[in-house]
């Protein structure tokens, strides 16, 4: 759905200026939103998992957890609405710094954007704090489907108000979107007993467990969004277009993880925060889901580097998208294809992180990630402009996914070395053949429709790969014979 989104965007709106503010003032609100609400939810996962697997059935357990949501819900948006109230009034002066290149028209629009989004950071908290309490207590559905309403609001502002109202419809859609999330999270209240109310009880200890976590978590957050804005500020300055172009190709990039990956930890999380104090047991999960990572993610970064071409311009090039938009946005995607994998594999470990309450080691990779990337946006990013942009990226998120792995290992002894060595040896034999066969048909099938070529590429992509991981018989094919078996046994259990 998300995908469908973006498709209807780029058609009615194309990867051109006015875009550009819109894109601007989503980051502000991520900001908004790193400041409090992402850090927030994170540690509420740790905490409430732990909650749920001592409760022994009585009232006053269940209270207990009723008690500390509470709290951190109702401090979580006293926080958001005080910083939305600050940034709405400075949103001048803010979109300034974020986009130093644009001109007073785009400068005024993305200022309105702003405005308007900044609403809906109250709403995405709840909404994340609301699907972390379901998730704690293994109920999953209801938090993954909340994209659909979102999207599908969207869509709507995209196509049918776009063409009158311009980008201020998106951002309107995304407010009313945000609210349709939010209500979506309520049907599985009742159902897992969490009854809330207003409370700022902030003695309670559950809450200043989380509260702990908050800082780094906090700080990583921001960091994360800093990235995106400095991505940004440095686009803004190279030409019209290039923060549009950065937006749709890494929102292909993120897509394989926010469908796959994204979806594991939903599940993954709160069985690593169970697990805590189970090295054994935390070792098996963190292996799992490097392993499931790998299956997944490495023939779709192959392909993806293969045939970015294509890939845009089967997904983007209609309506007002033009062969120029799907050019500057394919080599964005070539760039960024490494980080298909880094995204991926950081995401598991640093979970892993989080579950033993270890969110200090992560910040401090992230700081150490956000130097190489805010160095290449000013160095590479000004010399090539996009290609740099996007390979600053991919840089930063290959050193987060290396360092975080090293200090698991090191600090908590959570991943097996041995077994992360042979992990790695083997995908990168098998990426190595997927690579080499990828060519080859990328090669053959180049004068056929840009949607042929992707079939093609992805087909053999994903063929070699499983071919190579289960001739070398590790952990990995273990994965593929086990997805194999859910697809033909769709009610078994993993």
């Amino acid at each position: 759905m998300g995908l469908a989104r973006d498709v209807v965007i780029a058609a009615v709106f194309g990867a051109g200026g006015e875009l550009d503010g819109y894109f601007v003032a989503l980051g502000l609100m991520n900001v908004a939103l790193g400041l409090l609400a992402g850090a927030m939810s994170k540690a509420a996962v740790p905490v409430l998992s732990r909650q749920y697997a001592a409760e022994d059935g009585t009232r006053r357990s269940r209270r207990r957890s009723r008690t500390t949501m509470s709290v951190a819900i109702s401090v979580t948006v006293v926080g958001l609405g005080v910083a939305t109230l600050v940034m709405q009034l400075f949103a001048a002066e803010i979109v300034a710094v974020l986009a130093p290149g644009f001109g007073p028209a785009e400068a005024e629009s993305a200022q309105q954007l702003t405005r308007i989004v900044l609403i809906a950071t109250v709403l995405i908290a709840g909404t994340n704090l609301l699907a972390a309490a379901a998730q704690s207590r293994r109920t999953f559905f209801w938090s993954a489907i909340q994209g659909v309403p979102f999207n599908l609001a969207m869509i709507v502002a995209a196509a049918v108000f776009g063409p009158e109202y311009g980008v201020t419809a998106l951002a309107w859609g995304f407010v009313v979107g945000s609210a349709a999330r939010l209500l979506v999270q309520l049907p599985p209240l009742r159902r897992i007993g969490l009854r809330l109310r207003p409370s700022l009880r902030l003695d309670d200890p559950d809450f200043r467990a989380m509260v702990r976590m908050i800082p780094p978590l906090l700080l990583g957050s921001a960091i994360g969004n800093v990235n995106t804005l400095v991505d940004r500020a440095v686009g803004s300055t190279v030409g019209d277009g290039v923060i549009s172009s950065l937006s749709y190709a890494w929102r292909l990039v993120s897509l394989a993880d926010t469908v796959l990956i994204a979806s594991l930890l939903v599940a993954l999380y709160p069985a690593l925060s169970t697990a805590a104090d189970d090295t054994a047991e935390l070792r098996r999960l963190v292996d799992r889901g490097l392993s499931a990572t790998v299956v997944v993610l490495v023939p779709i970064c192959v392909g993806t580097a293969v045939a970015a071409g294509p890939v845009v311009e089967t997904v983007f090039q209609r309506g007002e998208f033009s062969a120029d938009d799907a050019s500057t946005t394919a080599t964005a995607l070539l760039w960024y294809a490494p980080a298909v994998l880094a995204l991926g594999w950081r995401e598991v470990i640093v979970r892993a992180s989080y579950a033993l309450d270890d969110t200090r080691r992560p910040v401090a990779v992230a700081v150490v990630a956000m130097v190489v990337n805010v160095a290449g946006d000013l160095t590479l990013g000004i010399a090539y402009g996009i290609p740099g942009l996007a390979a600053s990226t991919s840089l930063s998120l290959v050193v987060a996914a290396v360092g975080n792995t090293w200090l698991l290992s090191r600090r908590h002894d959570a991943v097996a070395v041995g077994a992360l060595w042979g992990l790695l040896g083997r995908t990168t034999a098998s990426a190595a053949a997927t690579l080499g066969a990828a060519l080859g048909v990328a090669w053959l099938v180049r004068d056929l429709p840009a949607i042929a070529q992707v079939a093609a590429v992805g087909t053999v992509c994903l063929t070699v790969f499983a071919a190579a991981a289960l001739l070398q018989r590790g952990p990995e094919a273990s994965v593929l014979r086990d997805a194999t078996r859910l697809l033909r046994r769709p009610r078994a259990r993993a």
